[in-house]
């Protein structure tokens, strides 16, 4: 059975953070790491050399795959800062439209740059996918 490569390691989130070249960029980073760490009440920690994840959750397939993952995340990417919105919620399609700009592939919401969505709105985003891992994968 395969394994999962991205893992929780010990490496800094601060230096992952601060090593971001563009200024805005870096800052969009660390507002959504407060606004996350506020959301799970957890802190975060590095999942692979490139996601800043908070809190985990383990899950089982019913093809026998299993494994563990964050309960959310976000990752700043080439284009885009990347926020791992785990499982969609039952609100989701309404806040995306109320969001701002920004694109949407199946758990992966792309932002380009904090000023262009509702922090709010994102919020409740990730709330409402954390709300939805622990009611799907009770324990988490």
């Amino acid at each position: 059975m395969a394994q999962n490569k991205t893992k929780p390691n010990n490496a800094s989130v601060q230096k992952y953070l601060h090593a971001i070249k563009d200024e805005n960029r870096r800052r969009d980073c660390i507002a959504i790491s407060r606004l996350m760490a506020r959301v799970t009440k957890h802190k975060p920690r590095m999942w692979g050399p490139s996601i800043v994840g908070f809190g985990s959750f383990h899950y089982k397939y019913a093809s026998g795959h299993e494994g563990d993952s964050g309960l959310t995340g976000f990752s700043s990417r080439k284009g885009a800062i990347s926020v791992y919105l785990v499982i969609s919620g039952r609100r989701q399609d309404k806040l995306l439209a109320r969001l701002g700009r920004h694109k949407m592939a199946k758990s992966c919401l792309y932002l380009r740059k904090l000023s262009d969505v509702d922090v709010r709105i994102l919020e409740r985003l990730v709330a409402d996918s954390v709300a939805e891992v622990k009611r799907r994968y009770p324990g988490s």
